[in-house]
């Protein structure tokens, strides 16, 4: 067995940068946000080759005095910390001091800075760990960091580098984050000369619009809350605005990006209910908390962290984004749980419909003055007691027995009615199991089905839990069940295909059909039954009273499997169609 030894510097430096620099854009990020340590207003990269050829990085920050630039380049060299009490409360995006040692381990690096205290500008080199001789340099305030031939003395390491555009794709992603977290900063990013982005100082919203596109911005709700320390803020995109990556997601934690397992999940748990299938949420997010409730020092590229109290975080971050995104999503307050469809609210006044005959499922309705009046008043300014259209307006048809088309005050509605009502009952049922107040229906002539002697028995062992849901199932004999009753917001569904569907569930998963998620699941399936099915005809009061009921359902704009419910088309899209103006 060899003897054991002590590693020179240099390959010591050299495993190090393996772990800190993976690829040109981890060398990128450790220079931006030593960039933004230094409390630099402005920030401009420049890249070659995808950054194995160039990454430049130069700031208007603080500046590094001439008679510790030699430090800047020393392994565990650092002004951002000095004892354990500071690593315990790290407000900085840096503080190993490893960073720059590593990188000049592995390239030619030339450090340009000058701190205020100096006349001028100091500039020193490294290659392959080795340091030149401090010189001056013509500098204004600030510093400016060149790091050419990333791995030019490990080649075994350059092989795995990718293309260049793939090596540029990386740099642009960790170029983005570090704007998206500072959006007061301006920055700019060149690629083999040319320009790609030029950001200047912005609020969050516009920062985000200009990075993930304005699209993301009007697909997405604005979140900012607090509670016990802690506050969240950003945007999360709807449902209908989901990825098949994970790429349009972006989590910051004190103004550090980080890819953090149990805020993930509480994300995912908070769209559980929305998404669909194996979709995934898209959002940039900001979480603000002390700084020594959190542990930053847990991996080399400090990409993650580690909470003091987990449960804390993972129920504020879930309870907010359910919040958000249970929000009516045709604009107004939350109402009692509703029920089936019905007449209109007291409240709204139906509109007429007139005998137009027209070749359409149903015969679309010629509102008069009262609408008129009413869409005319919502666009003056200039009445506050003017009385608003619903957000979704008042039907004119059904189409096709499928789609119910509304007019509201920005053009045209198109409602998937199955898919609107599913959600609908949806709610209703989950408010009233949460408030152990699941109506029951009992049914006039009771539903017999047959089923095997274990559907019996399963219903024998579970009658409290089907109670709770608002079912009475009984054996009339062992291989017969009657179905005496169902709940009342299911009571215009099949009783048997209800109870066969219960039954299934409790049957596969047992007690663990009351727990959360497949309570729901199995809730999703019983609403589904009792939605209005596709090809019935809706008289114009029930079209209104489905609209209404969207207008105060939690998550309305989707349906229980993350599809969208309904859709707007504005005038000015319906103009552009056909060409109006032209």
């Amino acid at each position: 067995m060899p003897s054991i030894r002590v590693l020179p510097d240099l390959l010591v430096s050299q495993i190090a940068a393996g772990e800190v620099v993976e690829r040109p854009a981890s060398a990128l990020k450790e220079l931006l946000e030593n960039s933004l340590d230094a409390g630099s207003r402005a920030v401009a990269v420049e890249l070659a080759e995808g950054g194995q050829k160039l990454i430049r990085v130069a700031d208007d920050g603080s500046g590094i005095p001439g008679e510790e630039l030699h430090l800047a380049l020393a392994r565990h060299a650092t002004s951002k910390i000095a004892d354990l009490d500071d690593l315990a409360r790290v407000r900085s995006l840096g503080f190993r001091g490893e960073a720059l040692a590593a990188i000049g381990a592995v390239a030619r690096l030339t450090l340009v800075s000058r701190h205020a205290s100096d006349p001028h500008g100091w500039a020193i080199r490294c290659e392959a760990g080795a340091l030149s001789a401090k010189e001056p340099a013509a500098i204004a305030q600030g510093t400016r960091v060149e790091v050419r031939d990333l791995y030019f003395n490990t080649p075994a390491r350059r092989k795995f580098l990718k293309s260049e555009a793939t090596e540029y794709a990386h740099c642009e992603e960790a170029f983005v984050r570090v704007a998206l977290s500072r959006p007061d900063l301006r920055f700019t990013l060149k690629h083999n000369g040319r320009l790609r982005w030029s950001l200047k100082p912005a609020e969050a919203a516009a920062r985000i619009g200009e990075l993930l596109g304005e699209e993301f911005i009007r697909a997405s709700v604005a979140i900012d809350e607090r509670a016990a320390g802690l506050r969240l803020f950003g945007l999360a995109a709807l449902p209908t605005y989901s990825r098949g990556s994970r790429d349009d997601q972006y989590l910051f934690v004190n103004g550090r990006f980080v890819r953090d397992k149990l805020i993930a999940h509480a994300v995912r748990e908070a769209y559980r209910d929305v998404l669909h299938h194996q979709r995934h949420p898209a959002y940039a997010l900001f979480l603000e908390l002390d700084p020594e409730a959190v542990d930053v020092n847990v991996h080399p590229t400090k990409s993650e962290v580690r909470f003091r109290d987990a449960r804390a975080v993972h129920r504020f971050v879930f309870h907010v984004l359910n919040k958000a995104l249970a929000r009516p999503q045709a604009g107004a307050e939350p109402a009692p749980s509703p029920t089936r469809l019905t007449t209109p609210p007291q409240s709204v006044s139906s509109p007429r419909q007139m005998a137009v005959p027209l070749a359409a499922a149903q015969p679309v309705a010629a509102y008069e003055a009262e609408f008129a009046r009413a869409l005319a008043e919502t666009h003056s300014a200039s009445t506050p007691q003017a009385s608003e259209v619903p957000p979704l307006g008042f039907a004119l048809a059904q189409l096709c027995g499928v789609y119910i088309l509304a007019q509201n005050a920005h053009g045209l509605v198109v409602v998937d009615m199955h898919a609107a009502h599913e959600r609908i009952v949806y709610e209703g049922l989950k408010s009233a199991l949460d408030a152990r107040a699941v109506a029951s229906q009992p049914l006039l002539i009771p539903v017999t089905l047959a089923v095997d002697e274990a559907d019996v028995e399963t219903v024998e062992e579970n009658q409290p839990l089907i109670a709770s849901l608002g079912f009475d199932i009984a054996p009339l004999s062992p291989t017969v069940l009657a179905v005496r009753a169902v709940p009342s917001l299911l009571k215009e569904a099949d009783a048997a295909s209800l109870a066969r569907d219960l039954l299934r569930e409790i049957r596969e998963y047992g007690a663990a059909a009351t727990a959360t998620a497949r309570r729901n699941e199995l809730l999703g399936r019983l609403a589904c039954h009792g939605a209005v099915r596709a090809n019935r005809r809706l008289t114009l009061d029930e079209m209104n009273a489905l609209l209404r009921q969207i207008e105060v359902t939690e998550r309305s704009g989707q349906c229980n499997h993350g599809r969208p419910t309904w859709f707007q088309l504005t005038l000015e899209e319906l103009d552009r169609m056909f060409m109006r103006g032209r």
